[in-house]
């Protein structure tokens, strides 16, 4: 059996330490690399083939969410699992969005990591324990119910989930880009988010796309 080709990333040398030292006698892995930022990561990757990242969500140039984005556009077949202390839901749900096959917290067991690793391999997401309890509690807006839009706004939202600019979508519903910023700025309110991208993520949740 071939062993999967394994680069640790994170920004603490005694959590890269830590997570050689937990895998280096599996017989499935081979830690070939680890890095303390995106760019060295990027550069190893552009030369040599990795199939597993272990991933941490703060780095010093690139945070993990936006650097897992990168690696899945340029290296689809590149298994990523997020390994971090973030226990915010809104940076869980993102980075599988992004395209990481798992989130563990940094104290979970080897158990769970060796699991987590397996699923992901195969193609399941997976998450530690700990994540599956904060993922499965409900949010605030689950606990209130949608929140509810007009009918301007959930032309807005959708457009704004298909990527397009206020230009854009001022142009497609003949308004004014100032009165497209409005709506956008009422609908993050609504939805009580910080920005587009958590809001799109909300309003899937909430079945409103």
């Amino acid at each position: 059996m071939n062993k999967l080709l394994t680069v640790i990333v994170d920004d603490h040398p005694i959590v890269i330490e830590g997570l050689k030292t937990l895998l280096k006698n599996e017989d499935n892995l081979e830690i070939v690399g680890s890095f303390s930022n995106a760019a060295q990561l990027l550069s190893y990757l552009s030369r040599n083939p990795v199939n597993l990242i272990l991933l941490d969500v703060t780095l010093p140039d690139i945070g993990g969410m936006e650097l897992c984005k990168m690696v899945k556009e340029k290296f689809p077949d590149t298994t990523i699992l997020i390994i971090s202390n973030h226990t915010e839901r809104s940076i869980i749900m993102q980075t599988i969005q992004n395209g990481a096959s798992g989130y563990l917290l940094k104290n979970s067991s080897l158990e769970e990591l060796r699991q987590c690793i397996t699923g992901a391999i195969k193609g399941t997401i997976c998450y530690s324990k700990e994540v599956v309890e904060i993922i499965s509690r409900p949010t605030k807006n689950q606990l209130r119910g949608a929140p509810q839009l007009t009918r301007r706004e959930k032309q807005v939202l959708s457009l704004l989930a298909q990527g397009k600019t206020s230009q854009n979508i001022a142009q497609e519903l003949f308004l004014s880009p100032l009165t497209v910023d409005t709506h956008r700025r009422n609908l993050i309110q609504k939805f009580e988010v910080k920005n587009v991208a958590e809001m799109i993520a909300a309003a899937h949740r909430e079945q409103l796309l």
